[in-house]
C-alpha cells in the first residue's frame, strides 16, 4: 500500500500536515529532533571512544622486567 504514494502524494500529506498543525509547531518539532539526533552521535562517538580507551589500557606492555632492562 506504501509503495503507490509517489511525489503528489507526499506533497498532499505535507500540505495537510502544515495546515493542521501550523508552521511554528513543525519548526519546533524540527528542531528537537535535530537535538536529538545530535544527541545520539555524541553519544556514539563517546562510546566509541570509552571503547578505544578500553582495548588500549588492555593491550599494555606485559615485557618482564628483565628483558625491559636488557633492551
Amino acid at each position: 500500500m506504501l509503495n503507490n504514494i509517489g511525489l503528489p502524494g507526499l506533497l498532499l500529506i505535507a500540505v495537510v500536515v502544515l495546515v493542521l498543525f501550523g508552521r511554528g509547531k513543525i519548526s519546533g518539532l524540527m528542531g528537537e529532533v535535530g537535538k536529538g539526533i545530535t544527541a545520539f552521535k555524541k553519544g556514539v562517538k563517546d562510546g566509541t571512544e570509552e571503547i578505544e580507551n578500553a582495548s588500549a589500557n588492555a593491550a599494555k606492555d606485559v615485557t618482564p622486567e628483565t628483558e625491559k632492562d636488557k633492551a
